[in-house]
């Protein structure tokens, strides 16, 4: 059973769109924020990681409501449209927050950052269901995860490297007045790209007609949640994804500032950084069918780790040890792609992982449960999001970096360049242990498990 290179195209461009709304949720709300709005940084990371709590409701939820669906264009089709639009709408509302006071904004920051989690949730959660329920374990599915992260990966990338250069553009200026317009109309070029994405991708990617009959009953609430518990497998790449999005979310909240006001340039110094890392990513990603002639799942999901970690440790060397000025930054290029091309042979290895529990949990527990499933993955990059920001929120406090002084203390800066990369450090270690102590699916086991579904039937009209 394999996917035509049309579906795959629109699958791939969707990742694309849904990944640059994230990206430039999770990499400017708290610049935008603090910077521009003046809010109090530890504020807004209160409030990101108050959402999180309620997603940690709300995410399941959402996952057993799509489990559950029964329509004549599928189960995820209808929620990634809607999602889509409504997503849209939110992320305009975030960036053009109107001229008032402080309470005034606080208020419309809760509003409508907790409106984007929950629409946000809507698409994402179906959008990645769609991988296990389209494909088979192996080849075809390595394949299309691949092409999906490595997507996302030029969606992350183009916000994150884009924003600070077209913003100024955008808004005619540099100063606070014209950065506020300049985000504005960005986050309306973001919204349309998003939409059109999307209703590529429901147009092209059509489901399995015979996922389930149509006079099959939904499995109720409580044997979705007790199915996912059990799934011992897709628990354990959870807490991975909780370690490693966290580790990664740290370094890209933190980095901007370090640019800002270490380096001194915001702009053009960010942009090629960024740019550099996610190149670099996006690459890693693309390569992991071809790494995977050679290498097993197992090897490459270490070796994520093990060059992630070797990058984090390379900026603390280079920046604690005179070799990094701000005026030869450029050093830091090297670390900043290891750390990036890391990231990227983990993420598609996390979801090909996500993936195989899929079918793991059906053979173990009777029910698959792709929705559910990956309605985790959905709360756990967004708590990740909110842990990251939380924490750059109040260690902007703690250092006492002061957004309005023209300089920042010796001290300050030492502080910044320790919390970018010692917590990741320990993040990432601690992610080596749980996956070499917890995950069981290698090759052999998911061949067993390939063939027992095979037996049983799986569905093979695309």
């Amino acid at each position: 059973m394999e996917i035509r290179a049309k579906q795959k195209f629109a699958f791939g461009f969707g990742a694309v769109g849904k990944d640059i709304v994230y990206m430039f949720v999770a990499g400017y709300l708290l610049y935008y924020y603090n910077v521009v709005l003046g809010m109090d940084s530890a504020f807004i990371g209160i409030v990101l990681m108050a959402a999180r709590v309620f997603d940690a409701f709300n995410d399941p939820i959402m996952g057993i409501v799509v489990a559950k669906t029964r329509t004549k264009w599928g189960r995820f089709r209808p929620w990634i449209l809607a999602g889509t639009v409504m997503n849209a709408v939110t992320i305009f509302a975030l960036f053009s927050a109107p001229k008032a006071g402080d309470g005034v904004l606080r208020i419309w920051l809760i509003i409508f950052y907790l409106a984007w989690g929950v629409t946000y949730t809507l698409m994402d959660i179906p959008f990645w269901s769609m991988i296990p329920a389209i494909t088979r374990p192996g080849k075809d599915r390595e394949e299309l995860s691949s092409l999906a992260r490595s997507c996302s990966g030029v969606g992350d990338a183009i916000p994150t490297v884009l924003t600070m250069v077209i913003v100024p553009v955008l808004g005619a200026g540099t100063a606070i007045a014209n950065m506020r317009t300049g985000f504005m109309f960005w986050a309306i070029i973001i919204s349309v790209i998003f939409v059109i994405s999307e209703i590529v991708c429901v147009l092209n990617v059509k489901e399995p007609v015979n996922t389930y009959k149509k006079d099959e009953k939904a499995p109720g609430v409580g044997a979705m949640f007790k199915a996912l518990f059990k799934n011992d497998q897709a628990m354990t790449i959870v807490v991975s994804i909780i370690l490693v999005y966290t580790a990664l979310n740290m370094v890209a909240n933190l980095i901007l500032y370090f640019f800002s006001y270490d380096v001194g340039d915001a702009n053009t110094a960010y942009s090629l950084f960024t740019g550099a890392a996610f190149l670099a990513q996006v690459v890693a990603m693309l390569l992991i069918p071809l790494f995977r002639k050679k290498f097993s799942k197992k090897q490459l999901f270490l070796t994520g780790f093990v060059v992630q970690i070797a990058g984090f440790l390379l900026i603390l060397l280079l920046t604690f040890t005179g070799i990094y000025t701000p005026a030869s930054w450029m050093i830091l290029l090297l670390p900043g792609i290891m750390i990036y091309a890391g990231y990227g042979v983990l993420n598609v290895i996390m979801t090909i992982f996500l993936s195989d529990s899929v079918d793991y949990g059906e053979v173990k527990n009777g029910t698959r449960e792709e929705s559910v499933i990956f309605s985790m993955q959905t709360f756990t990059v967004k708590l990740a999001s909110g842990i990251a920001v939380f924490v750059a929120g109040i260690v902007l406090d703690l250092i006492h970096l002061d957004t309005t002084a023209a300089a920042q203390s010796t001290e300050t800066l030492s502080s910044l360049r320790i919390w970018m990369t010692v917590p990741s450090v320990i993040l990432l270690i601690i992610g080596i242990f749980v996956y070499l102590k917890f995950y069981k699916l290698d090759e052999k086991k998911m061949d067993e498990i390939s063939e027992t579904l095979q037996k049983k039937g799986l569905p093979e009209d695309l």
